[in-house]
């Protein structure tokens, strides 16, 4: 049930840009004929919002909603403050999506938005702004109501940011800023065709995407287009590890890390990439810093991050500098990590686990190796590579033990 929804937030989540496309297609195009009340159009306003995203970015969110609070207070019966406001929350919640300690804040400036919003539109069916931010905040909304199972709330939450994108929709002006909702749809409606089979009759409602199409049009946008050049680059990063394209994803998170060094998403990216493609040495010291940083109790350093960076210096310590008193701190860490994480069913779970099993058995610790087959055995998908050889290795040693009880 959480997966299906969460499938279906992807989707709203690609309205949700589609229209960003849309708000952000609106800069630079200003008319004699319209009002100021439409500050989308305000170069001013553009400069200081696009410094104050980059805060938020960076993870400098106190600095981020100074900037929006003056929006708020300069223009308060526009909606643009309040939800800047909750796009600042949202990104608060990113780094660890199971800690609801944002969540009222996020839906009060969403709702605050909605309200102002609809006042506008009230007034002018015809003013797409008002639409915009109606369907985005819509959009937020539904996602944090998936993440917290309220299924309902999230279903009709994105039935309203669908209705509204209708109205958003206009400015057909051929820029990358407009491919961005298209790139996400194109790819994410065609990957979770290709991954979720039991959602073909659910996906028949909506149309076709286009996997490869959707990446060139991200990549169109993270090249080219200036407002939603980071987002593409957000969801290209997840994208190439996912089509195991890793030298693409390492150069990117790379850049986005150097960039955004306050930002423990692209952190965790490029020490991933880093280990996956074996640059063990580069990817040492970018795990060393995700735990230094999780020590200092740095914002969006948690759990998550403990995890990937315990498994990568245990790795290193095991099977290259041959140190297996450290190897086996960083695999019982990572292990600690995903069980406060909830993470049990995670590959590095599961990987150290494997890993303490077969090191108590070089160590002779049958007793203990058997524990940690137990335990992948427990957590791992019966027909995966992991439950297959936790499954062997345990038959091993009990014919081994059976042996050396006979010959006693």
């Amino acid at each position: 049930m959480r997966l299906t929804f969460n499938l279906l937030i992807i989707i709203f989540f690609a309205t949700f840009f589609s229209a960003d496309a849309q708000f952000f297609s609106l800069f630079g195009n200003k008319k004699e004929t319209e009002t100021p009340e439409l500050l989308l159009m305000d170069r001013g306003i553009q400069i200081e919002t696009t410094a104050a995203v980059n805060n938020m970015y960076n993870f400098n969110f106190d600095a981020a909603e100074r900037e929006f609070k003056w929006l708020k207070v300069k223009y308060p019966d526009h909606p643009l403050g309040d939800f800047l406001l909750g796009l600042n929350e949202w990104w608060k919640i990113i780094p660890d999506t199971k800690k609801s300690n944002y969540d009222d804040l996020c839906h009060m400036y969403m709702d605050q938005a909605i309200d102002k919003a609809e006042n506008l539109f009230d007034k002018n069916k015809k003013n797409k702004e008002a639409a915009f931010f109606i369907c985005a905040s819509y959009a937020i909304k539904g996602r944090l109501y998936a993440e917290r199972e309220k299924w309902v709330k999230a279903a009709w939450a994105g039935k309203q940011a669908l209705k509204y994108l209708d109205y958003s929709r206009g400015e057909e002006n051929i820029n990358p800023e407009l491919l961005f909702g298209d790139g996400v749809y194109n790819y994410y409606s065609k990957w979770i065709h290709e991954n979720y089979k039991s959602l073909k009759p659910l996906l028949s409602f909506f149309k076709k995407g286009d996997k490869n199409l959707g990446i060139k049009q991200l990549e169109n946008v993270a090249n080219n287009a200036f407002y939603s050049r980071m987002e593409a680059r957000y969801f290209l990063v997840q994208i190439y590890a996912m089509e195991n394209q890793t030298a693409k994803s390492l150069l990117l998170s790379r850049q986005m890390h150097a960039l955004y060094p306050n930002n423990s998403f692209f952190h965790r990216y490029v020490a991933r990439n880093s280990f996956a493609l074996g640059r063990l040495a580069e990817a040492e010291v970018y795990a060393e810093e995700l735990l230094q940083n999780l020590k200092d109790h740095k914002y969006g350093y948690g759990d998550n991050d403990g995890r990937y960076a315990s498994y990568i210096l245990a790795y290193v310590n095991e099977n290259y500098k041959h140190d297996l008193a450290m190897a086996k701190f960083h695999y019982v860490a990572c292990i600690n990590y995903a069980v406060n994480n909830d993470s049990q069913d995670s590959g590095y779970f599961l990987a150290s686990n494997m890993a303490l099993g077969k090191i108590a058995e070089t160590e002779e610790d049958y007793k203990t190796a058997v524990e940690y087959y137990g335990i992948v055995l427990k957590n791992a998908e019966k027909k995966s590579s992991s439950y297959e050889t936790a499954k062997k290795r345990l038959q091993d040693i009990t014919k081994l033990m059976k042996k050396k009880k006979g010959k006693r």
